[in-house]
């Protein structure tokens, strides 16, 4: 006769004819937590269309990164005006004579009508450009945002009474506007109007007029973080505890606030891409022979290359969409990853 009885640390033994036999192996189960980050990176990654984006984002950024080591294997850069070395490749009215553009093996994106600079250089150096200035104004304006965000929420008071002063007031002002009008303000209080401006003063004016009227919106959505979280109990029991203000700003609000912080910024930094190259296609940004995307629209939506050579758009209009719809994508798979109950 035979039956189970319970031995201590959970398992069974059988009795076989009165006497106990070997005990049962007992079966545990190991529970394993997940921090919300492990969590965040899960989701994410079950979600196709933001690790497709994330891997787009991260190509622009690499062949930006890697532009004069590519340039050097190619065997070209995009300073050579081909126009004067090579003429024969160009007719009297300086367009390339091959069709398309003079897209060849020797020219894989062909060449620019007048000055004959190689377009793929150009455009890896112009992403390179581009993407190194806008990701300069995203930090500037993430930085602003927490420092002015943060305080005015959790300290309130005369602090949050000025600081949404300035924004309300900064924000009633014409964006697009201010960047034309000022940039050429900006550039002369570095450079006599007098003497030529060197690229890297162009580049300044171009991050400090951004982050000027670029960090309201992030430092608002932060203060309304902050607002909420400062009457919670953890914050509450950390003042009672004697936490300076300084460290409940560190250890407890900031670390809240990373989940807007990350899905703005996603949004940001092609917002200003798209600013940037908006100011060097007007003439008021990146001028030649310095690289540029929005240099590049300026030079395509000339006479000479729309009647001549309409390809020359393809390749920085279609690159600058894709970069864009990827890095908007991917703001919104981030979201979606920190916060799962909200439906796309």
């Amino acid at each position: 006769m035979t039956s189970p009885i319970d031995i201590e640390g959970g398992g069974t033994s059988v009795v076989v004819d009165g006497e106990p036999g070997p005990p049962a192996k007992a079966e545990t189960v190991q529970l394993e937590g997940r921090s919300p980050g492990r969590l965040m990176w899960m989701r994410f990654k079950r979600d196709r269309t933001g690790v497709i984006s994330a891997c787009v984002v991260i190509f622009f950024f690499l062949i930006g990164l890697l532009a004069p080591l590519i340039s050097k294997l190619y065997g070209k850069d995009p300073y050579t005006v081909y126009a004067d070395e090579r003429p024969e490749l160009f007719d009297s009215a300086g367009v390339p004579v091959q069709p398309n553009g003079g897209i060849s093996g020797e020219f894989w994106f062909g060449l620019e009508p007048g000055n004959g600079y190689d377009v793929f250089t150009k455009l890896l150096f112009g992403i390179r450009t581009s993407l190194m200035i806008s990701l300069a104004v995203t930090v500037t304006v993430v930085l602003t945002g927490i420092l002015l965000g943060v305080a005015a929420g959790y300290l309130g008071g005369r602090t949050d009474f000025v600081i949404g002063r300035v924004i309300d007031f900064l924000l009633a002002f014409p964006a697009q506007l201010f960047f034309i009008a000022s940039m050429p303000v900006v550039v002369s209080l570095f450079v006599s109007p007098r003497d030529e401006t060197p690229t890297y003063v162009r580049v300044l004016a171009l991050i400090i007029v951004q982050w000027f009227l670029g960090w309201m919106s992030l430092a608002r959505i932060l203060r309304g973080t902050s607002l909420a979280l400062r009457e919670r109990e953890f914050i509450e029991a950390a003042r009672v505890s004697g936490a300076s203000s300084w460290r409940i700003i560190r250890k407890e609000i900031l670390p809240n606030v990373v989940t807007p912080l990350l899905v703005q910024a996603t949004y940001l930094l092609p917002s200003f891409v798209t600013a940037e190259a908006g100011l060097s296609f007007l003439g008021v940004g990146i001028v030649e022979p310095t690289p540029d995307w929005g240099q590049m629209f300026s030079k395509a939506s000339t006479e000479l290359v729309m009647q001549n050579d309409i390809t020359y758009m393809f390749f920085p209009g279609i690159s600058m969409i894709i970069f864009i719809v990827a890095f908007n994508l991917l703001g919104d798979s981030v979201r979606d990853a920190f916060d799962p109950k909200t439906a796309r």
